[in-house]
């Protein structure tokens, strides 16, 4: 693998030389060429080869690669010549050599067949992985599994990874949302959907149980046993707790505060799969309008879950519990006030502070205030005062800095000149 592109370790006496300097040329001036060039095995056999050289550019035009295809046509230059074939004429042994060597024409066979018409590629097929001619060598090669194991490369299983793929940042939504603000599943639609979720991951783990990986050799492991043993090592434990109906179980009238609380926590778990979708991220680095989008992304999702997190912590903090009073400086107590739905205290009923904003208003003021301090404006019309909400102001402002509105302008910047070169 430390050795040369240009295989000059196998070059020999009868190597031509100008065809080894065209090969040398080929790779320093990055072209597409194609040669007939004889090379020697380590038992010093002489062997032709047809190389053909391709240079693969990216997105800047740069070449970051070459493909080099090398196909033996040594049947074609020395036919083979044994006591069987004595006194045959060269055309005759020629074509018994071509005629026992159906390697070499499979090889050499056009890929294009009469009648069929090459497509381009479009744009989405190859960012979405849906096309044949981004796939490595051993997806074109279609390996033989059995009829109940799906290719994980095969246009069925793209798909249902993108579908997956959606669904988990759906879950990364909506768990904390629903967790946070202890929303229970009254509502019949959204109970409904959260269903629908909990029986795709379901199936997602039975087809992963039939679904074939890529070895630690870069092999395709087609063999169910491998298949089920990797899967239970991996990200079955995981993907069983990200299925399982908590919000259904959630939704029961006559389930205890604290076994609702316990299963609201158990949702958490389905953020763990967000760890599937880091091994996608590395397909689209390469995209400048896909790095933007991605940072986009990752910008809201953080103000959404830090937005849940802060209001949690108003939530906790917005009633003295020893003294069963209302903090009157409290971000929560304040906004009550002003959209005029403010708290009061049920004498008569649950003795306990009721009312306040609604969640619609609590959640997008949480919001606003996450993505102020998270982009380093801060207008200060809702602050901290609690000693919790201080420090966990300071953590996001922290965490803000990586998110500079200057540094996303550099990453548009970037972008937009990217594609101006392209």
């Amino acid at each position: 693998m430390q050795k040369s592109s240009t295989c000059s370790f196998m070059y020999g006496e009868l190597t031509d030389k100008e065809t080894c300097e065209k090969v040398r040329q080929t790779f320093e001036n990055y072209e597409m060429n194609s040669f007939e060039i004889l090379m020697y095995k380590k038992n010093r056999m002489p062997v032709w080869f047809f190389v053909k050289i391709a240079p693969i550019r990216n997105e800047q035009d740069n070449v970051v690669l070459f493909l080099c295809t090398f196909s033996d046509i040594t049947a074609f230059k020395q036919p083979i010549e044994d006591d069987s074939s004595k006194g045959w004429g060269k055309f005759a042994r020629l074509t018994r050599a071509l005629t026992s060597s159906r390697g070499v024409l499979q090889q050499l066979a056009p890929t294009v067949h009469k009648g069929e018409s090459v497509h381009k590629q479009s744009r989405l097929a190859e960012v979405l992985q849906l096309g044949s001619e981004i796939l490595p060598q051993y997806k074109q090669e279609a390996p033989k599994t059995p009829p109940h194991i799906i290719l994980h490369y095969c246009t069925f299983k793209t798909t249902w990874d993108w579908v997956i793929l959606i669904l988990t940042f759906y879950t990364a939504i909506m768990v904390p949302y629903n967790v946070s603000f202890k929303t229970k599943q009254n509502n019949v639609t959204w109970l409904v959907v959260d269903s629908i979720v909990d029986v795709i991951f379901l199936v997602d783990i039975v087809l992963n149980f039939h679904t074939t990986f890529v070895g630690p050799a870069g092999e395709v492991i087609s063999d169910p046993k491998l298949i089920r043993m990797n899967y239970v090592k991996t990200w079955f434990v995981i993907d069983l707790l990200s299925c399982l109906p908590y919000d259904v179980i959630n939704a029961f009238e006559n389930v205890d505060e604290g076994i609702s609380s316990l299963f609201s926590s158990l949702k958490v778990v389905r953020l763990l799969r967000l760890g599937r979708v880091a091994r996608k991220l590395d397909h689209y680095i390469e995209y400048g309008a896909a790095v933007l989008v991605l940072l986009v992304c990752v910008f809201g999702l953080a103000a959404h879950w830090l937005a849940c997190i802060w209001y949690s912590i108003g939530d906790y903090e917005v009633i003295d519990e020893d003294r069963n009073l209302l903090r009157r400086n409290s971000w929560l107590y304040l906004l009550g006030e002003a959209v005029g739905t403010p708290y009061h205290f049920n004498v008569s009923g649950t003795e306990k502070w009721e009312g306040g904003p609604s969640k619609d208003s609590v959640y997008i003021t949480s919001l606003y205030f996450t993505m102020t301090s998270l982009t380093s404006i801060g207008f200060g019309n809702i602050a901290p005062t609690t000693d919790a909400e201080k420090i966990f102001a300071v953590a996001m402002m922290m965490i803000g800095c990586k998110y500079n509105p200057d540094f996303l302008i550099v990453i548009k910047c970037h972008w937009a000149a990217s594609v101006a070169c392209s």
